[in-house]
């Protein structure tokens, strides 16, 4: 059995594009690989024009574009990035000694920078999902020097600040209208030139990065949702890095091509319990009972997959010991009373297009709930066309591919923006006190271990709901073409390229 997940947020989409890629002659590309500029094919395009404040806020970083005061080293701890230390001055207060760096726009790194870029992130709406659970006030000290302030203690703030939805950009990033926009304005090795629609990206690299040149002279981007074009388009030497292969084309790239990723990466059917048929705990758990992730393991991953244990897979490995027992569910409806009271009433179930393996697990869910006596119908799209519709509740299910560990490291921030009552990423709609209750416990816990064994009292909480159905722990596959060095395998799918990745 396989021993690892894949790594989110959640996140994800463009139309289908078959030919996405770079072209010969192309103004944004010609050239490309042999002038020393990496060229990657990305699986999900812009949906803000990169804006940190949207689910893009991954690309700012696996394309070292911008940066937060902190980052995440290997372990998930908060190593130094625009801040070079800092220290806890009580339990909501901390300060921050910022290094001294510059922006691509030539502006020097101030502490009333990152107080404007932090106050930004707070007013945005809606808010970004790592700022769900935490009020933060930011105060400039002295050139180099920023107090943060929270409204309640946070013990994992510097984790917090790691998120890529808080990096810090330039003045000239924020517009009156509340756009953000990162060309030209991050701190990173790498400076965003163009940015064209949702299909291509130039970057350059940023000879005044505080952390040395990169090797690297620039990245062309192209964005190109169709799994197998994106594998095809690696194999026919169109580009060096292409992201997230599909499980079905992972064993036909040449093996040193094929590098498979540990992540923290869950695939759920999430159940609306705010509107609709799944308002009823009983049919609820009807669907948690009708459904068998481990039918998608094989069948659909082709082996590039665990069966769910919870909501948390083996790339959290303390999680296991943890786990605690799920109690208190509601009993599951039979399959006459489904077909009685979802009479004349169809399951709306979604997905999207842009993780290839989603549709097809739906698929095989459809049949597995329509055994358990519901009438379901799929809608299938991008991820970009239906994510409004997702958090205003208009489905009964989603398909969800989740990395639950992206936007802080920490469980916390995940659960709390996915299943709090005012959570602003809580696509299941669920208003539970329990669960609520159970999360603000491990919110406040600083003691690790003790942290650690609430976050699993709080999952089971969740789970007792039927909101979410955990189905499987993804693997990832990243194919790099040989002769490409330095490619960061990420288990929390936040990092990518960096100074020291290269064509060889």
């Amino acid at each position: 059995m396989r021993t690892t997940s894949r790594g989110l947020i959640a996140a994800l989409a463009l139309v289908p594009v078959l030919t996405g890629c770079f072209a010969p002659g192309d103004s944004d590309s010609a050239g490309a690989g042999s002038d020393g500029r990496l060229r990657i094919a990305m699986a999900v395009p812009p949906v803000q024009a990169l804006s940190p404040y949207s689910n893009d806020a991954t690309v700012l970083s696996k394309l070292s574009v911008a940066e937060g005061l902190t980052a995440l080293d290997k372990n998930g701890t908060a190593k130094p990035a625009l801040a070079k230390s800092w220290k806890q001055d009580d339990d909501s207060t901390w300060t921050f000694e910022l290094r001294k760096a510059e922006f691509q726009d030539g502006t020097e790194l101030t502490a009333q920078s990152v107080v404007d870029a932090l106050d930004h992130a707070g007013a945005a709406t809606p808010k970004p999902r790592v700022l769900s659970d935490v009020t933060l006030t930011a105060k400039a000290d002295d050139a180099d020097t920023v107090t943060l302030t929270t409204k309640s203690p946070d013990p994992v703030l510097p984790l917090r600040l790691a998120s890529p939805a808080l990096a810090i950009l330039s003045a000239k990033a924020y517009g009156e209208d509340g756009a953000v926009s990162p060309v030209g304005t991050g701190t990173g090795p790498f400076e965003i030139t163009r940015l064209s629609g949702k299909t291509k990206a130039k970057l350059d690299r940023f000879d005044g990065y505080w952390g040395g040149k990169a090797k690297a002279p620039g990245i062309d981007v192209s964005w190109i949702a169709d799994g197998t074009a994106r594998a095809n388009a690696l194999r026919g030497g169109e580009t060096d890095i292409a992201e997230w292969i599909p499980t079905a084309q992972a064993k036909l790239l040449d093996k040193d091509t094929r590098h498979e990723v540990p992540s923290v990466r869950t695939d759920s059917l999430v159940l609306n319990t705010g509107s609709g048929l799944f308002t009823d705990a009983g049919l609820r758990a009807a669907a948690r009972e009708a459904v068998d992730g481990s039918a998608l393991v094989g069948s659909v991953f082709g082996g590039y997959a665990d069966p769910a244990q919870g909501l948390f897979g083996p790339a959290v490995p303390w999680a296991a010991g943890k786990r605690v027992e799920v109690t208190g569910r509601a009993e599951a409806a039979t399959t006459a009373q489904v077909k009685a009271e979802t009479k004349g009433r169809t399951l709306r179930l979604a997905t999207y297009t842009n993780r290839a393996e989603l549709p097809e697990a739906a698929t095989v869910l459809q049949q597995q709930l329509e055994k358990a006596g519901f009438t379901v119908k799929q809608d299938v799209r991008e991820y970009t066309q239906m994510e409004a519709d997702l958090l205003a509740g208009k489905y009964d299910a989603l398909v969800f591919s989740r990395v639950t560990l992206l936007d802080t490291g920490d469980a916390v921030d995940y659960l709390a923006s996915d299943f709090t009552s005012e959570g602003v990423y809580n696509i299941a709609g669920l208003k539970d006190t329990a669960v609520d209750k159970a999360i603000r416990a491990a919110a406040t816990e600083r003691d690790t271990e003790r942290r650690r064994e609430k976050i699993m009292r709080a999952e089971a909480a969740i789970l007792r709901t039927d909101a979410v159905v955990p189905l499987v722990h993804e693997q990832a596959v990243q194919g790099i073409a040989a002769g490409v060095e330095g490619v960061i395998l990420d288990p929390r799918e936040r990092s990518l390229v960096d100074v020291d990745t290269h064509l060889g």
